[in-house]
């Protein structure tokens, strides 16, 4: 198994709307791509700026090359990332995922600075859209 992994910033007043707009595009497409084995999204509100993080399974090469396309390093955008990212990298970063914990936990809230952080066992519900957004790589 693979852990791909994607950070981007916002402006922390765009942050609740920018994490709609990731369900709504990468996690769906995630879900729709044959090989996902979940997908995870991590943030961090700091200042006036908001971080955040996708990390995702997949169970091969091949599968990641389905989503992200021929070059898997290549980070995919969508058509309104470009209004949201005040910092986005180019390429994301991939590992291979040599352990796991299986917990007992389907989901917890843990304490973070002044908020919290949720994190949920849950993989991102597979739903049809009305139409495709079209993403590019970053290049």
């Amino acid at each position: 198994m693979i852990a791909r992994i994607w950070r981007g910033v916002v402006r922390r007043a765009d942050g609740d709307e920018y994490a709609d707009y990731i369900r709504e595009t990468g996690f769906n497409e995630y879900a729709e791509t044959a090989g996902n084995r979940g997908a995870w999204m991590l943030r961090d509100d700091d200042g006036d700026r908001t971080e955040f993080i996708t990390f995702s399974l997949w169970e091969s090469v091949e599968a990641i090359r389905a989503f992200a396309g021929p070059d898997i390093n290549a980070a995919v955008y969508y058509p309104e990332d470009e209004r949201y990212l005040i910092e986005r990298d180019a390429t994301v970063s991939h590992y291979d995922v040599v352990d796991r914990d299986v917990g007992t936990r389907s989901s917890a809230t843990i304490g973070h600075g002044g908020g919290s952080v949720s994190r949920s066992n849950s993989v991102a519900a597979s739903s049809p859209r009305a139409t495709k957004p079209r993403r590019t790589p970053s290049r």
